[in-house]
């Protein structure tokens, strides 16, 4: 995957970021620099992923274990990345992904408490030589977040955890930023839809994007 010609870029956050109203904007940018746009996310994207998707984040009649859910996202992972992702980059195309392994690192790590190295030796099996050309984290407070959240109709089996088990995500999150801050742009999702939009249209023109 080292000679791909098109672009990976993620979209990564806590519930009540707003990734999913974001990247229909983000999309509409780069089409207009003439850009061919693959949206997808993850856990999901193909027929398989959304099945794993559906027993992730709606089954609550039965416990599954932090390594158990680990290993299902990336189930869904290498089929997406088999199905959707690697042919849309070899052919030039931009894909914008809601959700790739940061939240890994983020939830099953940071929240759920696995050990780091257990989940690079998943993404060395899965994904040694992709990472995402560009990742915006969407950040907030968890409190504003799951308020967001819960005014939705559905609330789903990540959303019904504790605030403390979030705050460790939005840690990590912020942990992998500190880290790469190359690769990835914080954005304060608690402005208004239009000061985000301005907010991703610069780290674009930042990126050479748009």
């Amino acid at each position: 995957m080292n000679d791909r010609s098109g672009k990976f870029i993620t979209l990564e956050g806590i519930e009540g970021a707003g990734k999913s109203t974001h990247m229909p904007f983000i999309s509409s940018l780069l089409q207009v620099m003439g850009k061919e746009i693959v949206m997808t996310r993850e856990p999901g994207g193909t027929s398989l992923g959304e099945e794993i998707r559906n027993t992730l984040l709606m089954q609550k009649s039965f416990e599954i274990s932090g390594n158990t859910e680990l290993l299902l996202m990336f189930a869904a992972r290498q089929q997406h990345l088999e199905e959707i992702i690697y042919p849309a980059l070899n052919k030039g195309k931009t894909v914008l992904c809601d959700r790739f392994t940061d939240s890994s690192y983020a939830y099953q790590g940071g929240g759920r408490g696995i050990e780091t190295d257990k989940i690079c030796q998943l993404v060395q099996l899965v994904h040694p030589d992709l990472k995402p050309d560009l990742t915006l984290l969407f950040d907030l407070p968890v409190e504003v977040g799951l308020a967001r959240a819960n005014m939705r109709d559905l609330i789903d089996r990540f959303e019904s955890e504790t605030i403390n088990f979030f705050q460790s995500v939005r840690n990590a999150y912020l942990k992998i930023a500190d880290a790469e801050p190359n690769r990835v742009k914080v954005i304060d999702a608690t402005a208004n839809i239009k000061a985000v939009q301005n907010a991703i249209k610069t780290i674009l023109k930042e990126q050479g994007l748009c």
